[in-house]
């Protein structure tokens, strides 16, 4: 399917870019090459093969969610410039 330098221009002004003659010519060479590529690809038979969303095998990268031991409420809060009631204290940010 050859694109017209026409079709190219189009593309490039949608694309916002400043093509040179010879950068449009390049372009539809290459884009066209690509257009037929996916038109071979849309031609295949892919009728028997169900639908995926990956090619991967599945899996976490998560860690397993484990209790682990923590620094206490009084060294957390040794640091804070303000704390009321075990909790940090914060500027009001509405009224």
């Amino acid at each position: 399917m050859p694109l017209t330098i026409e079709e190219v221009q189009h593309i490039a002004e949608l694309a916002k870019l400043e093509l040179t003659e010879a950068e449009q010519a390049r372009f539809r060479d290459q884009l066209s090459a690509v257009l037929d590529y996916a038109a071979s690809l849309r031609a295949l038979d892919t009728s028997a093969i169900s639908p995926t969303a990956t090619v991967l095998p599945l899996r976490t990268v998560l860690r397993d969610d484990t209790v682990q031991p923590s620094l206490s409420r009084e060294v957390l809060l040794a640091n804070a410039p303000e704390a009321e009631a075990g909790c940090f204290r914060v500027p009001a940010v509405l009224e």
